[in-house]
């Protein structure tokens, strides 16, 4: 098996890469891995101390609940029982305070995190609004979690599809195909065509030029192109590895009971 980076876009936490050498099983564990078992930090308590704000005290928690929190999987575990969490062990929750009673908008940015290197992601992330004279006041238990328990605790999006293949031969109706092409796949100009490479891995498009125009063709190849975007937990990177250890975890498990 082989991975060549196609694209590293660390600015909006996403990266592509060709998987060659593998099939979609391999791929799909991986991104199930990812989705429903690469741990993350989520609220999962919140205690109101004072909220008198347009949002009920079950709204606020809520968005809390679903606002991402930078993990770092080298300080935190999951939980091993509910007594870790009751208990609020350092090893599997952290304790964060939101207070505010200025007006305008309450930003996550504005919460105090126990640690911080692990605090809200996107600083200017409302919470709730604010009136004169309104005010919140709330102690919250981020607790470590996995996305099959609830989606808070996904880390990102995982996808992946085979590698196309386009050639371009006699095009019959470049003007109609130039109506057509709304992604940049190719660069039309009178009876030219030409195909734009870079532009060939992001199109959803390219099964319908290759039916309104015979002059184009596409064929698929066995390799997987695999696309990851972070919620802003865990790097790109981090996610994998996480989901690679996971992955040896549980064939060790398995030779085990074998």
């Amino acid at each position: 098996m082989k991975l060549e980076k196609i694209k590293d876009d660390k600015k909006n936490k996403k990266l592509s890469f060709l998987l060659k050498g593998s099939n979609e099983v391999f791929a799909n564990t991986i991104r199930r891995l990812i989705i429903e078992e690469v741990p993350t930090l989520a609220v999962e308590e919140v205690e109101v101390k004072d909220n008198n704000s347009a949002l009920h005290d079950e709204m606020l928690a809520l968005r809390l609940g679903l606002t991402p929190i930078k993990t770092d999987l080298k300080s935190y575990r999951l939980p091993q029982n509910q007594d870790e969490i009751t208990e609020k062990s350092a090893s599997c929750t952290l304790q964060l305070k939101l207070k505010s009673n200025k007006k305008g908008y309450v930003y996550a940015g504005e919460a105090e995190s126990a640690d911080p290197k692990c605090n809200f992601v996107y600083e200017k992330m409302p919470v709730v609004k604010l009136l004169s004279k309104q005010k919140i006041d709330v102690v919250m238990t981020a607790v470590m979690g996995q996305g099959k328990v609830h989606t808070k605790w996904t880390p990102g999006l995982a996808f992946y599809k085979k590698e196309p293949s386009v050639k371009v031969g006699k095009v019959q109706d470049p003007e109609a195909l130039a109506k057509m092409c709304t992604d940049g796949v190719f660069k039309i100009k009178g009876n030219s065509v030409e195909l734009v490479e870079e532009k060939v891995y992001d199109s959803n498009l390219l099964e319908a030029y290759a039916e309104a125009d015979k002059g184009i063709t596409l064929v698929y190849t066995d390799n997987i192109i695999f696309n990851l975007e972070s919620w802003g937990q865990l790097s790109c990177k981090e996610m994998l590895t996480a989901s690679a250890d996971i992955l040896v975890e549980k064939v060790e498990e398995m030779e085990t009971q074998i």
